[in-house]
């Protein structure tokens, strides 16, 4: 009898698909293993070296400094020196590790505790909008850092391991530690452990101690919260909570924990930001022009003398009467810039008056007059009569109501005879007085009806003190400058070269014309800025004392001050001879205290065929100076000759000018930062901009009066 086989009875339903989603799950496991493997092995492949990463672009930073080497402003991102591993101070390591992964040294790059605790958060939250924080590695954010960008989205996130596991294939532990203390973000625009320590405490970042490298290392969860320099017991509550996590890993003792003293930690004074943002918002842009550097990180040199800085400060903030915005420039005899403020107060209005504002100059114009006058043939010994005397219905009066008879041409610019410079205009030409100031670097048009002789043009305080600097180096043409070089890396690759070699007018016409300003200070109008050594210079002001002007040059050093209301309203008192002489003369006696004592050369001999340069003398090259646009601010190469207005026939419009070539519009909006390019373009150096705010500043525009010229509000 044969057996029967007994049926095995069939598994549960249950256990079949136990065991069916088991080997599913392990099977796309292991698909999803070999994908990440594949994933990161081409991710390795494709990872630059540790050189190109050490390397690769930061964002470029410009220092700039006073002519002491003294920092005025830091612009962009610090990245300060690149610090290996082994200059690293241990504790600068261990207090990273400790607040920001602890377990670097041990995971490959994700750490798993930490994506579980993102699990458990997810599901925790679900639904709630708050965002996963806390989980990313150092090698994760290293991979950030220069890969990737901070919007925080789950595709960027599962890139951000992929790349960290890579990374964790290719470089050393250590090397991934100095990739990240030396390109991560501490605030205050600094990026690296060596810009950080130079920002807050004035030191390399192979000096740091235990409690300043606490301080550093909980910058990164928050840098503008923590920030040293923003809120300073926050930054010491946070380094205590760096103190104890690195007590808790072992990395200090209990003893060491304690005696550290983030409380007693040394800040880096602040830079200045007041008057000084004048002059560097002036002298970045010529950056564009003079360099092609956009990634090194730079250092500007410039001309700015600090103590004359703060003399040119006080004289405006102590002279300008109450409700009245004051202007100072100070150039040297070569044309540096050594003082520059274009306001009672940066912090309130950063519209600079010294380079950007245009107001009629009064009585300070007539240095061009006699100019040309003297280059006519006029002597200062020559007898002029101060009589009413009308030009084309035109009858100027003399301030003081009264007229004087026959006078010296010396006596009349000393007291600043109105009629003497109608006549004199008259006989020379309204078009030869404009042409002097477009050749003595006037930038701004100028009017040809015979009231322009007493200062109707509007003009800048900025271009009439180079005017008179140019009187001062005996006629030679004097462009102003605020950059001496610029350095990338150590190696120079610019340098300003000063160009005596354009004349302006002769030298006897230059002396001539000092023995007149010279007699203006001494016996005239200019007396209140007398400093004890000789001084030449010439007071304006304007009708109904809207502006008051002072310029004027003592031992090598030529000082233009301006003062007036910005809606160009009247000021009771306000006088050329008043206010702008008593600032002119505060700020002279200190800025020129250290400098030997100089008398002008008033005559000059030359022999005859010497007296009259030819024409290439005077115009042979043009200018290569730094000039300005309709707002002030400075675009480089050869002034573009914008003629002056011509003579306006009756009752008609003035007649066509000559065409004039005319700046780059594109290239001018870039510069000024107004408007993106038209077209892609490749990464370049953002130009610099005075709207950008330092770190933690609001930004601002760039500021104009509330009011034209003429005293009606803008629309």
């Amino acid at each position: 009898m044969a057996t029967r086989t007994r049926k095995r009875p069939a598994a549960p339903r249950w256990r079949r698909i136990l065991l069916w989603t088991l080997g599913s799950g392990f099977a796309v496991a292991l698909l999803a293993f070999a994908a990440l493997a594949v994933a990161v092995m081409n991710a390795r492949a494709s990872l630059p070296s540790f050189s190109e990463l050490k390397s690769s672009p930061n964002g470029q930073m410009i220092r700039v400094r006073a002519a002491d080497g003294t920092i005025l402003v830091s612009l962009g991102p610090s990245y300060g020196e690149w610090v290996p591993y082994a200059d690293i101070p241990p504790v600068m390591r261990e207090a990273m590790v400790a607040v920001e992964d602890r377990r670097f040294r041990s995971h490959w790059g994700v750490d798993p505790v930490a994506v579980a605790r993102i699990v458990k958060f997810a599901f925790d939250n679900h639904g709630t909008g708050r965002r996963l924080q806390g989980a990313s590695t150092i090698t994760q954010q290293v991979a950030r850092t220069i890969f990737l960008s901070n919007s925080y989205t789950v595709s960027r996130k599962l890139r951000e391991a992929v790349l960290a596991l890579a990374l964790e294939r290719k470089f050393t532990k250590d090397q991934i530690l100095e990739l990240y203390l030396n390109k991560v973000y501490f605030g205050g625009g600094a990026y690296g452990i060596d810009a950080a320590s130079r920002r807050f405490f004035g030191h390399p970042a192979t000096t740091l101690d235990l409690s300043e490298s606490a301080v550093i290392a909980g910058l990164v969860k928050a840098p503008s919260h923590y920030s040293p320099t923003a809120d300073a017991e926050a930054a010491v509550g946070r380094a205590g909570v760096v103190l104890q996590l690195m007590q808790e890993t072992g990395a200090i003792s209990a003893s060491e924990a304690a005696a550290a003293n983030p409380h007693a930690v040394k800040l880096a004074p602040e830079p200045k930001q007041n008057s000084v943002r004048y002059f560097t918002d002036w002298a970045l842009p010529q950056l564009e022009t003079l360099i092609d550097e956009t990634s090194a990180p730079l250092d500007v040199w410039t001309t700015l003398d600090l103590s004359m800085q703060r003399a040119a400060d006080q004289a405006i903030r102590a002279n300008a009467p109450a409700g009245v915005q004051g202007a100072l420039v100070s150039v040297d005899r070569d044309g540096a810039v050594r003082a520059m403020v274009g306001g009672k107060d940066y912090v309130s209005s950063i519209y600079n008056r010294a380079t950007q504002a245009t107001r009629q100059p009064g009585s300070a114009f007539k240095l061009f007059v006699y100019l040309a006058a003297l280059e006519a043939g006029y002597k200062p010994e020559d007898q002029v009569v101060d009589e009413p005397v009308t030009i084309n219905g035109w009858s100027p009066r003399n301030s003081s109501g009264r007229f004087s008879g026959a006078m010296s041409l010396r006596s009349a610019f000393a007291y600043s005879i109105n009629t003497v410079a109608a006549k004199l205009g008259r006989d020379v030409g309204y078009g030869t007085v404009a042409d002097m100031g477009r050749r003595f670097g006037i930038t701004t048009p100028i009017d040809t009806r015979p009231a322009m002789v007493l200062g109707t043009s509007d003009v800048r305080l900025l271009d009439m003190t180079r005017a008179f600097a140019s009187v001062s180096q005996k006629g030679v043409a004097v462009t102003p400058y605020g950059i001496t070089r610029v350095t990338a890396e150590g190696a120079v690759i610019y340098q300003h070269q000063v160009d005596t070699s354009r004349v302006l007018v002769a030298p006897y016409v230059a002396a001539q014309m000092t023995d007149l300003l010279q007699t203006a200070v001494a016996t005239g109008t200019g007396r209140a800025a007398q400093i004890g050594r000789p001084v030449a210079g010439k007071t304006g002001t304007t009708s109904s004392n809207k502006d008051g002007w002072f310029l004027g040059f003592s031992s090598g050093l030529t000082t233009g001050v301006w003062m007036g209301r910005d809606d160009a309203h009247a000021v009771g008192g306000l006088q050329g001879g008043t206010a702008p002489a008593r600032a002119f003369a505060s700020f002279m006696r200190k800025a020129v205290a250290s400098r030997p004592v100089e008398n002008f050369e008033t005559q000059v001999t030359l022999p005859e065929w010497q007296e009259e340069p030819d024409a290439e003398s005077y115009y042979g090259e043009p200018d290569n100076g730094v000039f300005v646009d309709q707002d002030g601010y400075p675009v480089g190469g050869p002034q573009q000759d914008e003629g002056y207005l011509p003579p306006q026939p009756e009752g008609g419009q003035p007649e066509d000018p000559t065409p004039r070539e005319t700046l780059d519009q594109d290239w001018l909006d870039r510069a000024l930062g107004r408007n993106p390019p038209r077209e892609a373009a490749p990464p370049q150096r953002t130009p610099y901009d005075p709207r950008r705010p330092m770190p933690g500043e609001p930004r601002r525009p760039v500021e104009r009066p509330p009011y034209d010229p003429e005293g009606r509000p803008y629309q």
